[in-house]
């Protein structure tokens, strides 16, 4: 009989300790520490000698020189998503484990199941949270006719596994990664200790069978994934879907990816049939006022291989209180406070005393440095009441030194503002644009002066 081990876990960051204390060593926080069971006696592998994964029990690690190792791109499964074909470089590959967190009813399950639905591929959707008559009238509504899909509730691993050498799916879907807990650890599902070592079994299961796998994961109060921070170095790729429940847009982004870029960006919009890619976000992020109104400015930035168009909105107002505000949504307060330096030091705009708004509409974060340019037009048009011609776009950097800097792809970005009919496009003097007609009026400029001059006369 094997004796019963104990230890003591943090279950706000999964350091383990090796006896109680009232407060984490390693996060600060205070009661987080509980004590776990992490051995079980009579421990069984995942595949519980089933003959469908007999060639998985046959593969065996061997040490091959690095010149001999194949460079193959690997073989993807295409997800009929292109938001999510993009954000994960291509599809999903073979052996794979991603992992997608979010706020509670962001839209997760929603898109996951919607993924599953429309896979042309043999596809298992394993459901902890809800059961498969909820399941199957959320289908309902986002696509009825499907064959490929199966649909299980379960929360020990075990019986899906067992679920799994019966199905021989190609792809598995896991509805949430905190409802599972496995026979091998005695401690609640959620814990520490339950969330990795599932984990730790559906990665084994994944890359010894080569189908790839999806796991929704909870996120805490603070954003990040609840858990173990080891949780996402165990898995290849780390999604994150954002957005706000009050509006309809969602936003998929990569913050770790084995298989391709983290740079890239899914847009969707919520609708009552599921979720809808967008495939030109542009549209989404312009608003379309009639009138002119000054504090506006529109940027052309890029988002990994993507490039958007968005509204920059300023307001400058006298303070009210003996402290001027600095406030902004979507874009670094630091960075503005620089630009407000630099157009009072190089340009003479006395700002020090006025509060200063600024927003990125559409409910998304840049960190383009090259909107830089539109946010000081947004500024010095609210600044003198003056709108900003609507034909207008922006792209370019702004130094310390009042200089416009060049930025870099600035070709894609000039078409993508021609293609959404602007007229004139801003950047910088020193660019290097390729000779061609591009359709569109290239404006260079070599000071934040020559853009006040331009502007406003």
């Amino acid at each position: 009989m094997t004796k019963l081990k104990t230890t003591f876990f943090c279950q706000n960051c999964g350091t383990q300790h090796a006896k109680w204390a009232g407060q984490c060593h390693a996060c600060k926080e205070w009661n987080t520490i509980v004590e776990e069971v992490v051995q079980k006696e009579d421990k069984k592998d995942w595949r519980l000698g089933n003959p469908a994964f007999a060639k998985a029990e046959k593969k065996v690690s061997k040490a091959l020189k690095i010149n001999e190792i194949s460079t193959a791109p690997e073989k993807r499964l295409e997800t009929k998503n292109t938001e999510l074909n993009r954000v994960l470089g291509g599809g999903l590959v073979p052996g794979s484990l991603t992992l997608l967190g979010g706020e509670p009813g962001i839209g997760k399950s929603t898109l996951c199941l919607q993924i599953s639905l429309n896979l042309p591929y043999k596809t298992l959707y394993v459901s902890g949270e809800e059961s498969q008559q909820q399941i199957k009238m959320r289908a309902e509504r986002i696509n009825p006719e499907s064959s490929q899909c199966y649909i299980l509730s379960e929360t020990k691993t075990q019986n899906i596994f067992r679920h799994l050498s019966e199905l021989v799916p190609d792809i598995l879907i896991i509805d949430s990664i905190q409802t599972l807990h496995t026979n091998h650890i005695e401690s609640s599902p959620g814990s520490v200790s339950q969330i990795r070592e599932t984990t730790a079994e559906l990665i084994k299961f994944a890359k010894e069978t080569g189908t790839p796998v999806i796991l929704i994961g909870h996120i805490t109060k603070d954003g990040n994934i609840a858990g173990p921070k080891i949780l996402e170095h165990m898995v290849d790729t780390v999604l994150q879907f954002e957005g706000d429940r009050n509006h309809v847009y969602r936003i998929l982004r990569a913050h770790k990816n084995r298989f391709g870029s983290t740079n890239e960006l899914g847009i969707y919009e919520m609708q009552g049939s599921g979720l809808r890619e967008v495939s030109n976000p542009s549209e989404i992020l312009i608003s379309k006022n009639a009138e002119d109104l000054s504090g506006t400015a529109v940027a052309a930035t890029l988002e990994g291989m993507r490039p958007l168009m968005i509204e920059i909105q300023a307001l400058v107002s006298t303070a009210v209180y003996g402290t001027p505000q600095r406030s902004t949504t979507g874009y670094n307060v630091k960075r503005l406070n620089m630009l407000l330096a630099v157009l009072e030091k190089r340009a003479g705009f006395k700002l020090g005393a006025k509060d200063v708004f600024l927003n990125v509409t559409g409910g998304i974060s840049v960190d383009d440095p090259a909107i830089d340019l539109a946010v000081v037009a947004a500024v010095l048009s609210s600044n003198v009441d003056i709108a900003i011609d609507k034909s207008l776009c922006f792209a370019a950097e702004i130094g310390l030194a009042g200089e416009v800097r060049p930025v870099n792809r600035v070709e894609q970005r000039i078409h993508e503002a021609q293609k959404l009919g602007f007229k004139s496009i801003l950047v910088s003097t020193y660019c290097k644009i390729p000779e061609g007609d591009y359709g569109i009026n290239i404006i260079k400029v070599g000071k934040v002066n020559d853009v006040v001059r331009h502007l406003f006369g």
